[in-house]
């Protein structure tokens, strides 16, 4: 259940209980006062006459009694039906099937450790999703139109649902214990405040942003985004290459084609490969016998790559390299040294 509507029910409850005790403080006092009942017989009065159970009264009752106990029966149908009312509209949401569903996600949610948060689910977001399924990469969405939402649901994909430019719902989303963020909002505002917003939550996390106008690039960069993709820039080259090269762009996108089990290009830290305190080369490690995989690039500790490295390049702890394979390949290569 969402928290605001938790808090509408406890309010209710709580004013109900309320009226509960006043009406049965009320009615002790008035039965000891006018009736001139013991406490004993007067709590016990009052009990029977709220509940309704139609018991004798302990002594007989004068007409004031009787008129008091008249005024006390009507006003405790009342508020006895509206706390019955309250409760029962309180567990019944609570059972709800929608309600157990989210509780169960946001404790799926908060377990969560190095996930990756995608704020908005449009275009970029769904792609982004895609190819992050297709690694089996850990990630949580945050949306706020509550039909992409039920969608969502339907697909039993983790979500929060809320404006990502709220710390609250980032922070409901576990961006203190993510590893990256992808705002892919619509609008170059939003992304900048939710980049903002983010770094000064989690100064260590990975944040990629999108970007419609050029013009915010250097904002979005100077806000905190690691990477800024300008999407629009990006078709762009890409529609002029299948023009310029189309069969050598047609093969970079059949490597990139998101489907299952389909991966063909891998980026591997060096320490998961071998025991990195012994440094080896690319032709010692000898991943192409091993996997059938190709090593195809190579990154340094300070980030610099190497396109097509040598076989004697030294792969020292902190490197990296990017593997290329068949689907088939890459999965032998991630299950022969359990890659994640």
């Amino acid at each position: 259940m969402h928290n605001p509507l938790l808090k509408f029910f406890r309010s209710k409850i709580y004013t109900a209980l309320l009226l509960l005790i006043l009406v049965l403080f009320i009615g002790i006092l008035g039965f000891k006062i006018i009736a001139d009942y013991t406490w004993i017989d007067a709590i016990y009065m009052t009990v029977i006459t709220i509940t309704t159970v139609g018991f004798e009264e302990v002594n007989p009752l004068d007409n004031t009694a009787k008129i008091f106990t008249v005024f006390l029966i009507l006003s405790s149908v009342v508020i006895v039906g509206y706390a019955i009312s309250i409760i029962t509209e309180y567990i019944l949401s609570r059972n709800n099937l929608e309600d157990i569903k989210q509780r169960k996600m946001q404790k799926e949610i908060e377990a969560m450790k190095n996930h990756i948060i995608i704020c908005g689910f449009g275009r970029n977001g769904k792609q982004a999703a895609s190819k992050l399924r297709t690694y089996n990469k850990p990630f949580v969405i945050i949306e706020k139109d509550k039909e992409i939402i039920e969608r969502l649901q339907e697909e039993s994909v983790p979500f929060v649902l809320g404006n990502a430019n709220e710390d609250e719902t980032l922070i409901e989303a576990g961006i203190e214990r993510a590893s990256t963020l992808i705002s892919a909002l619509p609008s170059d505002a939003d992304n900048l405040f939710v980049v903002l917003s983010a770094r000064q939550i989690n100064s260590k996390m990975t944040i990629i942003s999108r970007a419609s106008q050029e013009t915010s690039y250097n904002k979005l960069k100077l806000a905190g985004a690691n990477n800024v993709i300008l999407p629009d820039k990006i078709g762009g080259d890409h529609m002029a290459s299948l023009v310029v090269i189309p069969d050598l762009i047609e093969f970079i996108d059949n490597l990139g084609i998101v489907g299952e089990q389909n991966i063909n290009v891998e980026e591997v830290k060096v320490e998961q490969l071998y025991n990195a305190k012994i440094v080896k080369t690319i032709r010692e490690l000898d991943l192409r016998k091993k996997t059938g995989c190709t090593v195809i690039g190579f990154k340094d500790t300070n980030g610099e790559y190497i396109v097509n490295p040598e076989a004697d390049t030294r792969l020292v702890p902190g490197s990296k390299i990017v593997v290329l394979g068949r689907p088939e390949q890459i999965e032998t290569l991630n299950s022969e040294y359990n890659i994640a």
